[in-house]
């Protein structure tokens, strides 16, 4: 009975004096799409950062900048247990670019680090071909605001033309309208005596 207290003593103290656990290190960047330094003959829809550990929800954020210091990403980040991503806008060509992350790792310690990377001057899919897009609308809205004024020019026309003619229709119908005789009273025209016969009744009016 006693050598059995003296193992279970033994046993208890072995367990109470072994080596601590090891405490659960930092979340770690194993890797990336694009990788670090890479040169990439497109732009990339969206930057991938893979870390040794799953990354805590809800404190995860990326950014994309350029060289100029622009801001790049398109959204939040999206954490997927040990992947982190987020989607890019698309990128002018010739560039170079640093993804900068700032995790919440599984031992509840912030990490933070950056990769960086670039594209080829001749890079496809990148903010070029974007610019152009852009350059093409507006010159279609420049072409319908100047068809716009166009039919709005013709519409003036028009109504000066239709004023201009009913200006001169009025003026021919006043000249042809014939002239109202007088009347008298009682509503009978009133006839105009020559002017022979006036100087006669003058005449006979001085004689008598």
């Amino acid at each position: 009975m006693r050598r059995l207290f003296t193992v279970l003593l033994l046993a208890c103290a072995a367990v109470g004096i072994g080596p601590p656990p090891p405490a659960q290190a930092h979340n770690v960047l194993i890797s990336s799409d694009p990788a670090d330094g890479a040169v990439l003959g497109a732009s990339p829809g969206r930057v991938t950062l893979v870390f040794d550990q799953a990354v805590r929800q809800g404190y995860a954020q990326v950014g994309v900048t350029g060289a100029d210091g622009s801001a790049w990403a398109d959204g939040s980040a999206v954490v997927a247990a040990e992947r982190v991503s987020v989607k890019v806008k698309p990128l002018p060509a010739g560039g170079s670019y640093m993804v900068g992350y700032r995790i919440l790792s599984a031992d509840g310690h912030p990490v933070t680090g950056k990769i960086s990377f670039s594209l080829s001057a001749d890079a496809t899919g990148a903010g070029a071909e974007v610019g152009a897009g852009q350059a093409a609308q507006g010159s279609d809205a420049e072409a319908a605001e100047a068809a716009a004024n166009g039919g709005a020019g013709m519409a003036v026309v028009w109504i000066v033309g239709a004023l201009l003619l009913l200006a001169a229709g009025t003026a021919v119908a006043l000249r042809r309208s014939p002239t109202t005789p007088a009347t008298g009273p009682a509503g009978d025209h009133v006839a105009e005596a020559p002017a022979d016969a006036v100087q006669g009744s003058r005449a006979e009016g001085t004689r008598a």
